[in-house]
């Protein structure tokens, strides 16, 4: 799952609310890509909806919780490692940050960074996340840590990052933080794309701190995303709830269960609805139809897991290079430090 959450040029979009630094740019699930990809997934097979559909302010609050349970560990073992190597961060990187946190979520984990960060000069904190909920929470929560300037963005990835490059202040390091297991939403044809996007924002010496889960035992990973309380399952289910609210969906989210899947030869957890039972739905802002057979399955999101260094030699190919990266015993969870380095044809 992703903190808050598409190789060619994807459009790496997060709908969040209205941003106190700039205008916002997104409308829920009423965005215009959204609506495409929601009508082209629930009419095509495998039907899937875009992982962006369980992010509204209570499937937000619901993820909340599930980073709580014992059994998802992704984000203690991130919290740990950030407190065994926040000083190693902190000598490595300059005085003067802008920190661009993509899918900040309530921005608890990052709390402590920053105000590690805030000891050494300024910082100045842009969050960016699909929720309003949570930006507006992760928002009161950095304005607690003393030294740090907050300013939200909203919109997508890549809208973020290029108003923050846009207006980056003089004598600063670009700072861009992607933690947790978003990394994982990804296709595996899609992570290289997003790589180089982040990478194209950036100038030589700015640099990158990326989250990724590792591969780990297939049954603490299915406990992970189908917990003992059914807190993932309400989760999943509030998708079809925000499109029945948001788009005028007549989904019944009691005639769906929650299925967590591990495909061993891509390395992901996929998580699906399942129909239980033959059911017409209709999508009334879409004007559609859809007829679902019992046991047909609604894909929502995917979460890839990754060897030891992986991602780092991915993000290698599109200009980077890895100047740190710390893996949790506990959890089996890795941390990347990625500085931008100069490409052969410019910057």
């Amino acid at each position: 799952m992703p903190r808050a959450g598409g190789v060619a040029r994807t459009d790496f979009r997060l709908v969040g609310r209205p941003a106190v630094a700039w205008p916002a740019s997104s409308a829920g699930l009423l965005d215009p890509r959204l609506r495409r990809e929601i009508r082209q997934g629930l009419t095509t097979r495998p039907r899937r909806l875009p992982v962006e559909c369980l992010y509204d302010e209570q499937g937000s609050a619901l993820f909340d919780a599930i980073t709580l349970l014992p059994e998802y560990g992704v984000t203690r073992a991130e919290r740990r490692l950030l407190d065994r190597h926040r000083q190693e961060l902190c000598d490595w990187l300059p005085s003067s940050l802008q920190v661009v946190e993509l899918g900040s979520g309530s921005g608890e984990t990052t709390a402590g960074l920053l105000e590690a960060h805030a000891q050494n000069g300024s910082v100045v904190y842009h969050p960016v996340d699909i929720s309003r909920t949570a930006l507006e929470r992760c928002r009161r929560r950095a304005e607690e840590v003393g030294g740090v300037t907050v300013r939200p963005v909203e919109g997508t990835h890549e809208d973020g990052l290029r108003q923050v490059a846009r207006r980056r202040l003089p004598d600063t390091c670009l700072y861009v933080l992607f933690l947790g297991s978003s990394f994982g939403n990804f296709e595996r044809t899609e992570a290289r794309g997003f790589l180089s996007m982040v990478r194209e924002y950036l100038k030589p010496g700015d640099c990158f701190l990326l989250g990724v889960d590792l591969v780990k035992d297939e049954g603490a990973l299915i406990a992970a995303y189908d917990d003992a309380l059914g807190l993932t399952a309400a989760f999943n289910r509030n998708a079809l709830r925000r499109i029945n609210r948001e788009l005028g969906g007549d989904f019944d989210p009691a005639a769906f269960a929650h299925r967590a899947v591990y495909d061993r030869r891509e390395r992901r957890v996929e998580m699906h609805l399942v129909s239980e039972r033959a059911q017409d739905v209709a999508v009334v802002s879409l004007g559609l139809r859809v007829r679902l057979e019992r046991g047909e399955t609604l894909w929502t999101e995917s979460s890839h897991k990754f060897e030891p260094g992986e991602a780092a030699a991915l993000a290698a190919e599109v200009g980077f290079a890895c100047v740190g990266e710390w893996a949790d015993g506990e959890w089996p969870f890795a941390l990347s430090l990625l500085v931008a380095v100069p490409s052969p044809g410019g910057p």
